[in-house]
C-alpha cells in the first residue's frame, strides 16, 4: 500500500478556542494515537492535508507523519492511518483528524475502495450495472493490504452480480465482509425487456391491439 509523507506539529492549547485559532492560522487539529502509542495532540497544514487527501482520492494511504515536536526536541516519525476525519458541512474542510499508529508486525483492518472495470455484456443489451457497495472492509499485515479492490464486471449478464466470495485479494490479506454480499449487478430496464422479447409474442400483442381497435370502431 502506497504511504505518503506529511509533516505535523506537537500542539499545546486543548478545547474550542484553541481549534479555532489553529483553523483561523491554516492548520487543522489532530490527534495520534495507537497501539502501545500515547495520544500526542498535533496540528497539521491544512492545504497539505487537502492536497495529499485530492491526490490519493479513491485509494487508501499509509500517512507517514512526520512530528515536530519543538523547543529543540527533533522531529520523529511515526506511521500511521487516518481512522476518522471530522468535516466541516459548508466548507467541505477538515476540522479534526484522528491519526491511528501503525506496525508492520501487526495485522490492521481497514477500508478499501472498490473500483469496476470494464463493459458488462448485459448493460450492451439494455440492462443497468448498479454498484451496491463502494468499500470493502480488508484485513492483514500493512505490506499485503492492497489500495483498491478492482473488479472486472465486463462478463455480466443481465441478472448476474459480483459476490463477495468472487473477489480475489492477493498476498495474506482477507476481506472481512460477508461472502454472500454483493458488491455490483446488471438489473434489467424496461428497455432489455423489450429486446428480449420473442417476435411472436410481440406480433401476438401487436395482433391482438388491432382487434381491440377493430372492435371499439364497430
Amino acid at each position: 500500500m502506497k504511504t505518503i509523507a506529511l509533516h505535523a506539529q506537537v500542539r499545546g492549547g486543548l478545547g474550542k478556542g484553541s481549534s479555532r485559532k489553529l483553523r483561523s492560522g491554516g492548520f487543522v487539529p489532530a490527534i495520534f494515537y495507537g497501539y502501545e502509542a500515547g495520544p500526542i495532540t498535533i496540528k497539521v497544514n491544512t492545504a497539505e492535508l487537502v492536497k495529499a487527501l485530492v491526490k490519493e482520492r479513491g485509494e487508501t494511504v499509509f500517512v507517514k507523519l512526520v512530528i515536530d515536536s519543538g523547543k529543540g526536541g527533533g522531529k520523529v516519525e511515526k506511521l500511521s492511518v487516518i481512522k476518522d476525519m471530522q468535516v466541516d458541512t459548508a466548507s467541505r474542510k477538515p476540522v479534526h483528524v484522528d491519526f491511528y499508529a501503525i506496525r508492520a508486525d501487526r495485522i490492521l483492518s481497514v477500508d478499501v475502495p472498490l473500483i469496476l472495470s470494464g463493459d458488462p455484456v448485459g448493460v450492451e443489451r439494455g440492462g443497468e450495472l448498479q454498484q451496491l457497495k463502494r468499500v470493502l472492509k480488508v484485513s492483514g499485515l500493512p505490506a499485503d493490504l492492497p489500495e483498491t479492490l478492482e473488479i472486472d464486471v465486463s462478463g455480466l449478464a443481465i441478472g448476474d452480480s459480483v459476490k463477495v466470495k468472487d473477489i480475489v485479494v492477493k498476498g495474506e490479506a482477507q476481506i472481512l465482509d460477508l461472502d454472500d454480499v454483493a458488491v455490483a449487478s446488471v438489473v434489467p430496464t424496461r428497455a432489455s425487456l423489450i429486446m428480449t422479447e420473442e417476435p411472436g409474442e410481440k406480433e401476438k400483442v401487436t395482433a391482438e391491439a388491432a382487434t381491440s381497435v377493430s372492435e371499439d370502431e364497430q
